[in-house]
């Protein structure tokens, strides 16, 4: 708690809060202009367009941020214009929400930044449907709105123009934190005090958020061409940093030991306490290293990195001078995190002044995914097999009904905050959607006494107006972020909002909350009964992709051990497929837990499986690091044929010919200390391959 609040003041140098702060100026500059020359409406109106395409301003290449604001844009108009029209009768408007609701829902095949544009549409369909439009404004509306998410896309625009590479520095910094945090995580295992079991789960958890984050800065990085082309010298820099930190997680992934063997052997020896203490100070390190770079300022050493690493090891030399035992897994301790520090200095290179960094020339296209815009997706998914359809459909059902609801029981001025709320937290799993509802309702009840006692409290306009933006500019950081926050922020705000338009905020918030009950009520509902898809359903999918990705990745092993020169690009492919499964898998495992019970797989099974797979790859990036730093050179057959043991089990290939005990033809007389030590750790592959194999049948 004290860290966080240590770190507290860096959040207005990141993305979250650049974002809110523009949005928030988008959207108020028109509306502040409309009332000053008396035609606040067209201000407002104005405002509506700003505000629907800022929700399409995630992070990501500029290209890719330009199209899907103009597609809002634009679709924003149309729907304008086409609701407009549709308000003449009740039923015209019930066919519009049937099909705008399905299409643009099914806007999801095509990825985050098009679901986001497919909101944006809905978001102006509702908003529309209850102001009436006369005849003759129904173009300048749809207009107006347009001109909102042009002068929304250009304000956006014109800051990246000004410091086109403070997105990508917030976006690295940010990574290069969830990193810092990954490798607090691991340290904990040294402890004592930690429950192993409760660290495993951090871990894994902490893993999925590392995941998201690299691949947020891939897909920004190697998608622009300023970065990925190295052209300049920030482009050069960022770029390089950016390697170096996914082999320092690499590094930190790789330092994998038996954590309860540890404690048995040295835990009454101090030395675990040691260890402990350097890796957390490696994690502030380089928490600070993220923030510099967030921040965009300096970086400075809190300490001496050699020195820390001497004192490691006299300290723990010391501990163990009079007890009899082998330190081989202390001094490998020992040799990691030298090679942790050495990465981290790596890594402050970025604030190096002088120093000429080469181009990285890495095949950059292998390491993002390129996503296809063909129309014919939409009708490609039409059907139950497809998330995206059966999102759809529950969508467009639950909102139909929502209309209904408005209109059978007309309590209210503002019961379209019923198709709001379904719209908006209706996710295509049932897991986010229960989450969703349960942050919705917990929000808005605690916004709602917020927003009452700000109001009773605070008879000042000028003072409610500055809480109002204060208000607004949390909103819109929180969006992408933590939606509770969000939540809890958006509802004050629009109770001073409808204050300043002449509505009693008393009246706004019963309706508030009732609507948002009634609204969560018919989305939980649509979620659990209309075609859900447990994730349970696809365990087993994604199982088999982490065991064969594990598998792969150990076949990069066997090149190495057989002598062949193993292709950086190949090796690192294969390293970041394993990352991306495991992630994955961890995912739907948490998102599984938040399932009814009934729905769910043996709990104890499938954590034991992710972690199993972690401890598998963690190993194999162990003796891959230790291998690929190495001249290639041919290692005994009884290596070889070790490793591939471990691939037959993951692969459920026989093997009949692979001798079962290694030991037979292993001549420790005739082989180095070197390959003695590989033959353990891949000894501890296969034992761990073993237990994989075997659980996996349990769970077939």
């Amino acid at each position: 708690m004290q860290q966080k609040l240590r770190e507290a003041p860096y959040f207005f140098y990141s993305q979250a809060f650049a974002d809110g702060l523009r949005a928030t100026v988008a959207i108020v500059l028109p509306a502040l202009i409309g009332s000053y020359v008396n035609h606040f409406e067209t201000g407002l109106t104005i405002s509506l367009g700003a505000m629907v395409v800022s929700l399409t301003d995630a992070p990501g290449p500029l290209k890719h941020k330009k199209n899907g604001m103009l597609a809002a844009a634009g679709f924003a108009f149309v729907i304008a214009v086409l609701t407009a029209l549709a308000q003449v009768t009740v039923y015209t408007m019930a066919i519009e929400i049937v099909v705008v609701t399905f299409l643009f829902s099914m806007f999801t095949v095509y990825g985050a930044r098009a679901s986001a544009v497919g909101n944006a549409a809905i978001l102006v369909m509702i908003l529309t449907m209850v102001k009436i439009v006369p005849r003759d404004e129904i173009l300048l509306h749809g207009l107006l709105i347009f001109a909102g998410g042009i002068f929304y896309l250009s304000l956006s625009l014109i800051l990246y123009f000004i410091r086109p590479y403070r997105n990508a520095q917030r976006i690295l910094g940010d990574c290069i934190r969830e990193i810092a945090t990954y490798l607090s995580i691991r340290a904990d295992f040294y402890n004592l005090a930690t429950d192993l079991e409760s660290d495993y789960k951090r871990m894994v958890a902490q893993q999925i958020v590392v995941n998201a984050k690299q691949d947020a800065v891939r897909e920004l990085f190697f998608k622009t061409r300023q970065i990925v082309e190295e052209s300049t010298e920030e482009g050069r820099k960022l770029t390089f940093t950016f390697i170096e930190t996914v082999d320092l997680f690499e590094d930190i992934t790789a330092s994998y030991y038996d954590y309860r063997l540890l404690r048995e052997k040295f835990g009454d020896s101090g030395a675990l306490s040691l260890i402990y203490s350097s890796l957390k100070k490696i994690a502030g390190e380089l928490n600070s290293v993220g923030i510099a770079i967030e921040t965009d300022t300096a970086f400075r050493k809190k300490f001496d990195y050699d020195e820390e690493v001497r004192q490691l090891k006299t300290g723990i030399d010391a501990l163990l001078k009079l007890k009899d035992t082998d330190r081989l897994v202390l001094k490998k301790i020992i040799v990691n995190i030298r090679n942790l520090f050495q990465d981290l200095v790596t890594i402050e290179e970025y604030f190096e002044q002088n120093i000429k960094r080469k181009k990285t020339r890495g095949a950059h296209a292998h390491f993002v995914s390129h996503q296809q815009m063909n129309p014919g997706i939409i009708w490609d998914n039409i059907s139950l097999q497809s998330s995206s359809f059966r999102h759809a459909v529950r969508v467009c059902a639950a909102c139909s009904i929502g209309f209904l609801v408005t209109k059978i029981f007309a309590y209210g001025d503002h019961s379209y905050w019923i198709l709001l709320t379904i719209a908006f937290i209706l996710k295509p799993a049932f897991s986010l959607t229960k989450q969703r509802n349960v942050e919705r309702i917990l929000g808005t009840v605690a916004g709602a006494a917020i927003g009452v006692a700000v109001l009773y409290f605070i008879p000042n306009e000028t003072a409610l107006f500055i809480i109002m933006l204060l208000l607004m500019i949390a909103t819109y950081s929180f969006m992408r972020t933590n939606y509770l926050l969000m939540v809890i922020c958006v509802t004050p705000y629009v109770f001073i909002l409808f204050t300043f338009l002449g509505v009693p905020f008393q009246q706004v918030a019963k309706e508030r909350i009732l609507d948002t009950l009634i609204g969560c009520a018919i989305a939980f509902s649509a979620a659990y009964i209309l075609f859900p898809k447990w994730e349970r359903e696809d365990l087993k999918t994604y199982m088999h992709e982490m065991v064969k990705a594990n598998a792969a990745y150990l076949q990069k092993i066997i090149e190495a051990l057989s002598g062949k020169v193993v292709s950086t690009l190949e090796y690192k492919l294969a390293r970041r497929e394993v990352y991306l499964h495991s992630a994955n898998l961890s995912a739907l495992f948490q998102r599984m837990l938040s399932e009814p019970k009934s729905k769910q797989y043996s709990e104890s099974k499938v954590q034991q499986f992710v972690v199993l797979n972690h401890i598998l790859f963690s190993n194999i990036a162990t003796v891959a690091t230790t291998l690929l730093a190495k001249e290639p050179r041919a290692h005994g057959e009884s290596l070889i044929q070790l490793a591939r043991k471990s691939e037959r089990k993951l692969t459920g290939v026989p093997g009949s010919n692979v001798q079962e005990n290694t030991a037979d033809f292993f001549d420790v007389a005739t082989t180095s200390n070197d390959d003695a030590l590989l033959k353990e750790q891949l000894e501890f592959i296969y034992s761990v391959s073993k237990d994989i194999d075997k659980l996996t049948k349990t769970i077939d």
